[in-house]
């Protein structure tokens, strides 16, 4: 079966991609830091992020979606850099632009969802709805690790995401059933 949504397929294409950035700089990220908690948190990110990427190729296969080259150098050569930067950078901007990318992330899985449902398919709503709600709890991580710190406030107000801001309205302690989870990123 094709899909007939440029845009699901373009969104299909640079998740597949982009989590191989994530997956890359978290492995820089986890060989910064020097406490062993913090390095085995983020290593464990970045196996989920991998995995995240297993997934979305599943769901690419069955439609016969080809992977983007461009994608896969743009975002290998992001990935790459960002990597190279935790080791120069400091301890809290990694922290923080983790997790505000694992925040704009959690939308992505969603909106999948919402453009399947509106060609009629809901079989791939488990696992978007899993990796939607897994990108969120990489989020609540990176934030809990950076919430009391002095930068927080000031980073907040510059880039857009912190304590008070966020790019999804997925709350895990009230999360929507899957049935209903295409309510969620609507913004």
């Amino acid at each position: 079966m094709k899909l007939n949504s440029p845009q699901l397929i373009d969104l299909l294409k640079k998740a597949y991609s982009a989590e191989k950035a994530a997956s890359f700089a978290y492995q820089g990220h986890a060989s910064s830091v020097k406490d062993k908690t913090e390095k085995a948190a983020i290593r464990q990110i970045e196996l989920d992020e991998w995995n995240h990427r297993k997934e979305v190729l599943a769901i690419m296969k069955h439609y016969g979606i080809p992977i983007s080259k461009w994608y896969e150098f743009r975002f290998f050569f992001i990935g790459k850099t960002i990597s190279l930067s935790c080791h120069v950078i400091g301890w809290f901007m990694p922290f923080y632009f983790a997790g505000k990318l694992e925040s704009g992330n959690v939308c992505e899985y969603f909106r999948m969802m919402q453009l399947f449902y509106d060609l009629g398919i809901s079989e791939h709503n488990e696992i978007l709805y899993e990796m939607g709600v897994k990108e969120k709890e990489h989020e609540i991580y990176f934030l809990s690790k950076i919430k009391n710190r002095k930068l927080l406030p000031f980073f907040e107000k510059i880039f857009f995401w912190g304590a008070n801001k966020s790019y999804n309205d997925v709350d895990l302690d009230k999360k929507y059933p899957i049935e209903q989870s295409r309510l969620y990123c609507k913004k």
